[in-house]
């Protein structure tokens, strides 16, 4: 049987790769492990191997061709399997390789074929993933791209897309069930096959040929995508639009910044008026803010015994491995925020309507930080054994509470951003996190954490630290308070301000006590004396 041969990712951050060479030609045998092709990256230069042993039957992709991850570049005739002709071969490339500007238009349909749905790899150490929830049932129709179950891993949520359009035969993992990756999951197209089984079968293998890593989690209508002309959309949405010959710059987007869904140009097709843009409601914002859309979970009842979801389970073995490892220390100081907030109830407006983007008090809170940081990168810092690596780069993650769980999304080299561009950064992470479109390189890699708990009304809280970073600043609500305000001629008088406490937690194995007060002195002075131009 022929086996379809990938663009590996060879890295976490790495969504495509060029071709440099072909070491092997059409028609000549080649060895499982023996080099296939040679490829670059922006990170590497690599040779990569045959997944089997067999011929060479076709050559999908020429040298000097860059083609994001997982799209097919050649298939293989493996040992005993009888000689096919190159023609297209039956796979499907994947949502990411549908990006592929040099890729031939024409919607992908399964038609009567089987093609068999795998659990996906969601980064390089991710290596197994629960099924939390079926978006289709057997039967149903699919669109290429289209979301069609739900999967949690110790990293993400994530919405995994159909790579074909056709009819869903087939489930044969159940929700609830863990499974490694590459095991066939669905199939979609061929005969009807039976419902999955009321528990979960042994996650043997798939044939086919293990995927390095999957493309990004939810390439699908709610992704954000900036086209030539400047209109943002999805796969999906351009791929609809293609069929149905339609300008989407004459489409207005409801989604975050304009974005237009599937709904949104499905809307357009009927003629009926577009839906009010929804601006997003940004991560950590103080003021309190709707609950997420994921549909809330069934209340357990009294004496009821309910399992924990793979996320919290996550999430509870964090915590204790934190307390277990890091010394924590935690310390308070009440910032008055009154300049911030005026400025900021001059500006939100004109400030929404000029840049897309709500003006919370989050990026005021993270430009801080990062300006604070610069100064004092002991705080950046992270333990390494018996040394302190200092990062080359700030990477401040965002925590976003969800209906089920917690996420950390992370602003990765924020130092090298404006206001506006973390403004922008925490109002999409937050939105893709709460509805699960966060790519598995935006929760890693942070050196420094920022969570909101002040948005539940509490004065302030005690974060645990995030590993393997070393400090994390807890934001606690803003509220009026009587306060003694001194004049420019040292004359005392009590006024209503506003009051914000902040807390720093921090390990107490790298970080002194006389550091971390200066950091939040630093802290203080900058947000209250605040002169930086917002954008």
């Amino acid at each position: 049987m022929p086996t379809d041969v990938v663009m590996p990712q060879m890295g976490e951050s790495i969504f495509e790769g060029t071709i440099t060479k072909w070491l092997k030609k059409q028609g000549e045998s080649i060895q499982r492990d023996e080099p296939l092709f040679e490829i670059s990256t922006d990170k590497v230069d690599a040779e990569i191997p045959s997944p089997v042993s067999g011929t060479v039957a076709e050559i999908k992709v020429a040298e000097g061709t860059t083609v994001q991850i997982n799209t097919v570049v050649a298939t293989i005739n493996e040992e005993g399997s009888a000689a096919v002709p190159a023609a297209p071969t039956a796979s499907v490339p994947t949502p990411a390789a549908a990006e592929n500007k040099s890729a031939t238009s024409g919607p992908a349909d399964a038609s009567d074929e089987k093609h068999e749905v795998v659990m996906p790899q969601m980064g390089e150490s991710i290596f197994e993933g629960t099924i939390t929830k079926w978006l289709k049932q057997v039967g149903d129709k699919v669109e290429r791209d289209e979301p069609i179950f739900e999967i949690s891993t110790d990293k993400v949520d994530a919405e995994i897309p159909s790579p074909v359009s056709g009819r869903l035969t087939e489930i044969k993992i159940p929700a609830g069930s863990t499974v490694q990756i590459n095991t066939v999951v669905a199939v979609i197209g061929g005969a009807a096959g039976a419902k999955a089984p009321a528990t979960a079968p042994s996650a043997a293998p798939s044939a086919n040929v293990p995927l390095p890593a999957a493309p990004a989690p939810t390439q699908e209508a709610e992704e954000v995508y900036e086209g030539a002309e400047g209109v943002r959309s999805s796969p999906l949405v351009r791929k609809m639009a293609r069929e149905h010959n339609v300008d989407l710059r004459k489409v207005s987007g409801s989604g975050a910044g304009g974005r237009i869904t599937k709904d949104d140009l499905q809307t357009h097709l009927a003629g009926k008026p577009a839906p009010t843009p929804a601006a997003p409601v940004p991560a950590s914002d103080p003021s309190p803010r709707p609950a997420a859309s994921a549909p809330a979970a069934p209340a357990p009842q009294p004496g009821e015994l309910v399992p924990m979801s793979k996320m919290r389970s996550i999430i509870a073995q964090r915590m204790i491995d934190s307390k277990h490892t890091s010394a924590h220390v935690h310390t308070v100081f009440k910032i008055d925020f009154t300049r911030i907030v005026k400025l900021r109830e001059k500006e939100k407006n004109k400030y929404e309507q000029h840049n897309g983007v709500k003006l919370t008090y989050m990026p005021f809170i993270t430009r801080a930080v990062i300006a604070t940081l610069r100064k004092m990168p002991i705080i950046n810092a992270q333990m390494e054994g018996n040394a302190i690596r200092y990062p080359a780069n700030i990477n401040v993650g965002i925590a976003v509470a969800l209906d089920w769980g917690l996420i950390v999304p992370v602003i990765k080299q924020a130092e090298e951003k404006s206001f506006l561009g973390v403004a922008r950064s925490i109002a999409d992470l937050a939105e893709r996190a709460r509805s699960k479109k966060l790519k598995p390189d935006e929760v890693g890699s942070g050196t420094f954490t920022i969570t909101n708990p002040g948005i539940f009304g509490e004065q302030f809280g005690t974060p645990i630290i995030n590993q393997p970073e070393s400090a994390i600043l807890g934001v606690g609500g803003l509220f009026k308070e009587p306060a003694v305000v001194t004049d420019k001629d040292g004359a005392d008088s009590i006024a209503i301000r506003h009051m914000i406490h902040l807390t720093l937690g921090f390990d107490h194995r790298i970080i002194d006590g006389a550091d971390a007060g200066k950091f939040m002195a630093e802290m203080k002075k900058y947000l209250e004396n605040w002169n930086e131009d917002i954008g």
